[in-house]
């Protein structure tokens, strides 16, 4: 069922879990998300990137994640992940997305508190939840592209101001994650997390997560990360199966059976991954 993003975090906080949010570029993937969730009996929300909207189009993927959440029992929210024009926002709002993610992190400041409550205000009178983000998170993310020089760390006294000023209702913070694929094991810095989670009281989320050690996603949760979004790790595991089936099979031409294998790849991933946000059973 479609719910509002604030529905799925305030029950996030209230049970100290974190629940997964999977970016869908594909049906294949999008069934994967909400079969696993259904599974797993776990809330979920599903994500499009600008990359994945310019691909398949923002009138399909709202049509089919819509479709998909009515098949299924569990809470499930539709998201704009990394949303960076306000106008393209608003067409989401239009087309039933029940959760926002404005990426202001490349303004400053001000201009990003001031953005944020234009996106604030259009979106409570629909009960839309709205996720901010302060500092600016490594990597690449379709278009957004950070270089690891310009990567800043949120400083623990402007989030707890920008969520008051802006409205947010969840905060995403850069804590040392990246997107994409890591050269390294990244290090995160607890002890900044720790900070901003005593000073900032709305829910906060952890971007870039693929690839973080377990160890690592568990001691963060409980300084109030109630998101934590994965894209890498499920594009791997689709490519990996796709890519078996074609070297094992090279006369293959029915793409049931090239993308079946990727479905069940993905699928048991975020499977994985809800049991180690605890959100599995939440449902």
């Amino acid at each position: 069922m479609l719910v509002s993003g604030n529905e799925i975090f305030a029950a996030a906080k209230e049970g100290k879990y974190a629940v997964g949010a999977f970016n869908v570029n594909n049906m294949e993937i999008l069934q994967a998300i909400v079969e696993a969730a259904e599974e797993e009996k776990s809330p979920v929300i599903i994500q499009a990137s600008q990359g994945g909207i310019k691909y398949a189009g923002l009138e399909y993927i709202s049509a089919m994640a819509r479709l998909a959440a009515s098949q299924v029992s569990v809470p499930v929210a539709l998201n704009i992940d990394h949303g960076t024009d306000f106008d393209q926002i608003a067409r989401c709002v239009r087309h039933g997305f029940t959760a926002l993610m404005f990426d202001g992190s490349k303004l400053s400041f001000e201009e990003n508190i001031a953005v944020t409550r234009r996106v604030v205000e259009m979106a409570r009178p629909n009960d839309i939840s709205v996720e901010a983000e302060l500092g600016k998170i490594g990597g690449v993310e379709d278009d957004v592209v950070v270089h690891d020089r310009e990567a800043t760390f949120t400083d623990p006294d402007e989030a707890a101001e920008f969520a008051e000023r802006s409205g947010c209702d969840v905060l995403a913070v850069a804590i040392g994650t990246a997107h994409g694929v890591y050269k390294g094991e990244p290090k995160l810095d607890f002890a900044r997390l720790e900070e901003i989670s005593k000073k900032c009281s709305v829910p906060l989320v952890l971007h870039g997560a693929s690839g973080v050690p377990d160890d690592a996603i568990h001691r963060a949760i409980p300084f109030g990360i109630c998101k934590v979004n994965i894209d890498t790790e499920v594009r791997q595991v689709f490519a990996e199966a796709v890519k078996r089936l074609v070297n094992e099979h090279p006369d293959e031409i029915d793409p049931r059976k090239i993308l079946g294998p990727a479905k069940d790849n993905m699928r048991n991933t975020v499977r994985e991954k809800m049991r180690l946000f605890g959100c599995a059973g939440r449902a």
